[in-house]
């Protein structure tokens, strides 16, 4: 529990700490009591004989739900059981030969024609020389082996709700440590696995075995210790499920609680509406005791939520406490009242019960989650939460399963003192998407340190441009073409971030922060607001920028809060270094009607298309960044010339520029490269800039070498002894190769292309 405490404190988790509890604190204890006797009175839980699944290493039995599966690779034993009259006999299939010592009849279909007339016969129990009954039951599948099985109510849960309905005998053949007992004849105290090779080798030596064949079959074992289950008759402590399964279905349907993502809906409609009793004792030293008495002296069974004294029907004190706990995941679904103070009314009680989100592993879905779901309803008459959030696997970058033995656990303590927590948090946001694992790798938590460092590279620009600024000046300066649109752009980062965490969509929030924090505000907001912060245009300008990149900043760390806690809070404090409070308590950003500008949206997106089509050029021609150049623009209409003139400043500026000339209709000028933005054209002269029969030849000799690197790769691919014996990484690493080549090329192509379009 510490390590886990640690590692939430160091991610940054603001959880009210004093309200860290343990399900063994004496006031959770009396609570679990309380509840036992309660659905104990209301004949909701019961002790009876039961099949459990039982661990042979732990000595306990263990709930459905703890039983893990592994696929067996091996055999059905086909087995001779003789008719009593002489007239033949059936075979029986069975993957456990040693439990046909316990076998008490013979299962077929009512419908089989092939057994119509044995239905009440009898057959030998091979071994074990004595008659057992043919019985019909609509359980048994006629297409499955001979169309007979083996019932033996003892070790099959299965097989012991047939003994139910048949009223058969139920025989356990062994004891809780997997050993043969008595019913077990001549192999009594031979281990379980032993035993099944003296009765194979038996049934051969006696013709009773008719052969084997491979068989694959999921075994059960235990969650702890890994060792197989024996299921087993034994007196336990149950809770009648069903009723209280009832109403968590109910209130799912009625959408009263919401699952998220809606997939897991369907499973756990399933499981609910194919319970079985939960088993809530267990054979342990450690948990809450059964709060159960028996008298020596009458034989009164005594449930009480306190010690008792004395037996209250006969007054006697030879009181002896039932020696079995309960199941940890019972006192675990109560936990959504009980830590909040139940069954006293308190004011914590009514305050957060139910709470608004559960957010846990889809892993634990039946485990905890339906059984809160359960419990709460049973005691507190509501749902214990309104939605709960099941989210994925963390796995390692190949979407392997992490573990010790593999070596490919990543320490989120590492990982933070490596690349620190706002780093490692929003690498987890970003791919934490709904339904799909997380692949987690350091090379990605390095990829998120760095856009931390932008961050904090953008503040140093953004608060060095601020420290001049008076907020109590008046400013009556309307807002420039930038300012209208950064702040309409916020607005939608706002709706998208606010939606996306209502639906629980986290890599979305954290892409629609992401994109605007980089892209929109350092990259195009940061570079164009720079002439009027260093007073190019004027004074009024400058307030009117100033006044506005506070704003914007300041709503972005709100944004970025969640996700990036520790340095959105020391650039809050920088940015209001004349206050207190903390960024937690500010209020969440919401949309500003005042700051919904489509208009200016547009115009400014197509100066933005038009600085990157002119960047484009420049690259493709590999024009130096500092090389001034002289731009031509073709608009069709005066109205669009009107509005990229007015933008020619801040084109002249981004797009380093020396001359900009915008004309409706333009006719394409001959030794230009072009670019086209809707129905405008961009016009770059390249005479004396670019060599272009030499960028040519220079091209030619470029696509000649990665058309070759690109038939290489192909052909790797193409190999299938490549594909069969390669080591999975490395495939993968060919494949990105490929790909590489392939965007290579295509913009080679594409380079070569304009260049053969200019005339010159």
């Amino acid at each position: 529990g510490g390590v886990i405490i640690n590692q939430l404190k160091r991610l940054g988790c603001s959880c009210d700490w004093e309200r860290e509890r343990f399900t063994m604190d004496e006031g959770l204890s009396q609570a679990v009591r309380e509840v036992f006797v309660r659905l104990y009175n209301e004949n909701m839980i019961y002790q009876g004989d039961y099949i459990v699944n039982w661990c042979p290493r732990c000595h306990t039995a263990i709930s459905d739900l703890e039983v893990e599966f592994k696929q067996d690779q091996s055999f059905l034993w086909n087995i001779r059981y003789p008719y009593t009259d002489g007239g033949g006999d059936i075979v029986v299939a069975t993957t456990r030969p040693e439990t046909m010592l316990g076998d008490t009849a013979v299962a077929v279909h009512p419908d089989d024609p092939r057994y119509k007339d044995k239905i009440g016969k009898f057959v030998i129990l091979p071994l074990m020389n004595k008659q057992i009954p043919i019985i019909a039951d609509d359980y048994v599948t006629m297409d499955f082996g001979s169309g007979a099985v083996k019932i033996t109510p003892g070790s099959d849960p299965n097989d012991f709700a047939m003994a139910q309905r048949h009223n058969l005998e139920i025989i356990s053949i062994m004891d809780g440590q997997g050993i043969i007992n008595e019913f077990g004849g001549k192999y009594k105290g031979q281990d379980r696995y032993e035993a099944r090779k003296n009765v194979i080798a038996d049934l051969e030596k006696e013709g009773f075995m008719v052969g084997t064949e491979p068989y694959a079959h999921n075994v059960g074992q235990c969650y702890r210790c890994k060792t197989d289950i024996e299921p087993m008759v034994s007196k336990q402590w149950f809770v009648k499920i069903k009723p209280l399964a009832a109403k968590a279905i109910a209130a799912v349907t009625k959408k009263k609680t919401r699952i998220v993502p809606a997939s897991w809906e369907a499973t756990y409609f399933d499981w609910m509406n194919n319970i079985r009793d939960w088993c809530i004792s267990r054979q342990l030293w450690w948990g809450h005791r059964i709060p159960v008495w028996y008298c020596g002296d009458c034989g009164k069974v005594i449930v009480s939520a306190v010690d008792p004294a004395s037996c209250p029907i006969c007054d006697g004190t030879s009181l002896r406490q039932d020696e079995d706990v309960l199941d940890t995941w019972f006192s675990s679904a109560l936990w959504p009242f009980t830590t909040l103070g139940w069954p006293k009314r308190t004011p914590a009680l009514k305050t957060f019960y139910p709470t608004s989100l559960l957010i846990t592993g889809f892993d634990i879905l039946f485990f905890w989650v339906a059984r809160m779901m359960m419990m709460g309803i049973y005691v507190m008459k509501d749902v214990p939460f309104k939605d709960v959030y099941l989210h994925a696997l963390v796995r390692d970058e190949k979407g392997e399963k992490m573990s010790k033995s593999k070596g490919n656990s990543i320490d989120p303590l590492v990982m933070i003192d490596q690349y620190g927590t706002d780093a490692f948090r929003f690498t987890l946001a970003a791919y934490t998407a709904q339904g799909r694992d997380v692949r987690m790798s350091p090379e990605r938590i390095e990829g998120y340190k760095f856009f931390v460092n932008k961050i904090w590279n953008a503040a140093k620009l953004t608060l060095s441009n601020l420290a001049d600024f008076d907020e109590s000046a008046p400013i009556t300066a309307p807002d420039s073409l930038p300012e209208k649109w950064i702040k309409a752009k916020l607005n939608e980062a706002v709706q998208d971030v606010t939606r996306s965490l209502d639906e629980y969509r986290f890599n979305d929030a954290s892409a629609a922060i992401y994109n605007f924090i980089w892209h929109e505000y350092c990259d195009w907001y940061l570079e164009i607001s720079k002439p009027a912060l260093y007073g190019k245009i004027s004074l009024e300008q400058k307030q009117v920028t100033q006044r506005t990149m506070k704003k914007v900043f300041g709503v972005m760390l709100q944004l970025l809060h969640p996700f990036m806690p520790f340095v959105t809070e020391e650039l809050w404090q920088a940015l209001h270094a004349s206050e207190e409070n903390s960024i937690m308590i500010s209020k969440f950003p919401v949309v500003q009607e005042a700051w919904q500008e489509k208009a200016a949206q547009k115009e400014m997106e197509i100066l933005m298309q038009i600085i990157t089509s002119i960047r484009n050029i420049r690259g493709e021609m590999r024009i130096p960044p500092s090389l001034k150049l002289k731009v031509l623009i073709s608009v069709a209409d005066e109205q669009s010339k009107k509005a990229i003139d007015a933008g020619g400043g801040y084109m002249l500026n981004l797009a380093n520029l020396e001359s900009l000339a915008v004309e409706v209709n333009l006719v394409e000028p001959k030794g230009v490269a072009t670019g086209v933005v809707g129905t405008k054209k961009i016009f770059v002269p390249l005479a004396g800039i670019v060599d272009i029969a030499g960028e040519k030849a220079r091209l030619g000799k470029e696509l000649a070498k990665v058309e070759k690197d690109l038939q290489q790769s192909s052909k790797k691919l193409a190999n299938s002894d490549f594909r069969t014996k390669a080591a999975p990484e490395i495939i993968q690493k060919e494949e990105d190769k490929l790909k590489g080549f392939q965007e290579k090329f295509t913009a080679l192509e594409g380079a070569m292309k304009k260049l053969k379009e200019i005339t010159v």
